[in-house]
């Protein structure tokens, strides 16, 4: 499935994943700032990506414990999602995110 990261300074960033993989992998494996601190457990939002407008409503329903998380990422928008939580399915075939410019990895990348 190819999923498409805008990276922070709104450079497009091609990638190729499995049904499965989750987002916040994928964009990981592409040296993309998305942290993920707290490994995909949902106790942080280090692994905020905005969804383009025409696939958010394609995406399943964020968790009430996603939104609350939410609330925490810098730069959240009405189609703010936490990457760990978006697993690809064969529907997402060419799904596009954005990584926000607050976006900061202190992974040292």
């Amino acid at each position: 499935m190819k999923v498409t990261f805008i990276d922070p300074k709104g450079a497009p960033v091609p990638c190729e994943g499995e049904v499965g993989d989750n987002l916040l992998k994928l964009g990981q494996a592409a040296g993309l700032p998305l942290e993920g601190t707290c490994e995909g457990q949902m106790a942080c939002s280090t692994c905020h990506v905005i969804v383009a407008a025409e696939w958010f409503e394609k995406l399943a329903q964020a968790s009430e414990e996603e939104e609350d998380m939410l609330d925490f990422a810098a730069g959240a928008r009405r189609t703010s999602r936490l990457s760990c939580q978006i697993d690809v399915t064969q529907e997402m075939d060419g799904l596009t995110v954005k990584v926000p410019g607050e976006s900061h990895d202190a992974r040292g990348l």
